[in-house]
């Protein structure tokens, strides 16, 4: 069977066929998912989307798609459904059975449209992205504690604004099918299907003190996770949306669209992520750096408790465990920082995808061959503590335990630097972003932190 690529399409197009689709492209439409386990769900397209069969679509010239969402977003079409199709899947064929009631719903749809785009835009992964929530002015306050408050209260609003509009929107299409002793217009608030709302988001069975401290310790990581591309230069804290997304960015183009920034991104496009402070340039130093910049020096202590806090645990060791498997889980195993790690994971460093070089590697193995003189250098002073007749037998028997540490460390580095490394900065792979992550994580092999998954066959 031929592969439907691009190629396979260019191939159909010269010999005379067409896709009976293809005018339909890049059009404003509805859709919805073929299968589904809860209520029937709509969504809307602006213009530039293009469908698949998984989501089937809905294009009209002759009806309002305004009025159609509305109608289909009501529980009133949800119930039907289950009626005519009491299954996991729901045909177009099934909604076109619906007796559609036509009502003016171009001001409730434009509203509800509006929320869930703001919703939608304040979370990097959207192509609509400009800046963090946490950053916004309307938000900021004297400290990040007061700062999440603030804004946790207009989610709050936001959630149940659109929880008003949905109910509303419930109450004309029950009154105008006569269902008012069939159906209630409530809408529980974990159907509110905005990411701020943390019924949605989390579901199940939790507290309200679960949900809160589930959604404080998120919007921590998306902060952590927004400063490491200030640090990249992805983004900025003095101008909105991307700075550096094109191959082979670097800062003289990143000092081309911010001449005077209040924080300066990484150089040399390599930050270490390291069990201590090893390097003042690594992701702890510049996130606390990155923290006094937008919330000040003042509070730069209470600032920093509020966020180990919220995390459980204290940023080094976030970033040491936690910030890359939640980079990979944020970008659903494609993602755009990469990060170089030995087998144990002694040595880490971080690199930004979109300003990946040639020569890169070498630049990351310049930092494991510094590191490996630091741990040496403190070797050779724990082994000279460990003789010292005036050390006590506990520091001793401390000093000990880290030399076995470090030589194991030291093993471990040889054999990286040695078996994979010095390979690959010798080889100087080139990148092409136009074949994606999954095809240029592979390249580099055994350098790079494994993904679960992504090497699997199949997977766009």
């Amino acid at each position: 069977m031929l592969k439907y690529d691009k190629n396979s399409y260019n191939i159909l197009k010269l010999s005379g066929n067409n896709c009976p689709s293809e005018d339909y492209y890049f059009k404003e439409c509805l859709t919805w998912s073929d299968v589904t386990s809860g209520n029937f769900c709509i969504r809307y397209f602006p213009n530039g989307a293009v469908f698949s069969t998984v989501g089937n679509s809905i294009f009209s010239q002759e009806i309002s798609l305004a009025n159609i969402c509305c109608a289909l977003a009501s529980n009133v079409v949800s119930e039907w459904l289950k009626i005519i199709n009491p299954t996991l899947h729901a045909n177009p064929g099934d909604v076109s059975k619906l007796p559609f009631y036509q009502v003016e719903s171009s001001i409730r749809f434009s509203l509800a449209v509006s929320i869930t785009r703001k919703d939608w835009d304040a979370y990097e992964t959207s192509w609509g992205f400009t800046i963090l929530p946490l950053l916004y002015s309307s938000s900021r306050q004297t400290t990040l504690k007061a700062t999440y408050t603030k804004l946790l209260f207009s989610w709050e609003e936001m959630t149940q604004e659109m929880r008003h509009i949905e109910e509303e929107n419930n109450c004309i299409f029950i009154e105008a099918y006569g269902l008012q002793d069939e159906l209630t217009p409530d809408v529980p608030l974990k159907e509110i299907t905005l990411t701020c709302n943390p019924h949605y988001r989390y579901g199940g069975d939790k507290t309200e003190e679960e949900l809160e401290a589930l959604l404080l310790a998120d919007t921590m990581r998306e902060f952590l996770s927004y400063a490491a591309g200030c640090m990249f230069g992805r983004y900025s804290l003095d101008k909105p949306g991307l700075i550096l997304a094109n191959q082979g960015d670097t800062l003289i183009e990143y000092l081309q669209q911010v001449p005077e920034p209040s924080f300066m991104p990484n150089q040399d496009n390599v930050i270490p992520v390291l069990d201590g402070d090893w390097f003042t340039d690594d992701i702890t130093e510049r996130f606390r750096q990155f923290l006094r910049v937008t919330f000040g020096e003042a509070y730069y202590e209470e600032n920093l408790a509020f966020i180990e806090a919220a995390l459980g645990k204290n940023i080094r060791k976030y970033f040491l465990k936690d910030f890359y498997n939640d980079h990979v889980r944020r970008y659903k195993k494609r993602p755009i920082y990469w990060l170089f790690s030995s087998p144990k994971g002694s040595f880490n460093a971080l690199i930004y995808l979109h300003r990946y070089r040639p020569d890169t590697v070498s630049v990351v193995l310049q930092y494991l061959r510094d590191f490996r003189k630091k741990l040496a250098a403190r070797l050779d002073y724990l082994q000279q503590v460990g003789i010292s007749p005036s050390t006590s037998q506990s520091e001793k028997t401390r000093a000990q335990k880290e030399i076995d540490t470090i030589k194991k460390q030291l093993l471990e580095l040889d054999d990286y630097e040695r078996d994979t490394l010095y390979p690959l900065a010798t080889a100087q792979i080139a990148l092409d972003l136009d074949d994606g992550v999954k095809v240029n994580y592979l390249k580099l092999g055994p350098a790079l932190k494994k993904i679960v998954g992504l090497d699997a066959k199949g997977e766009d």
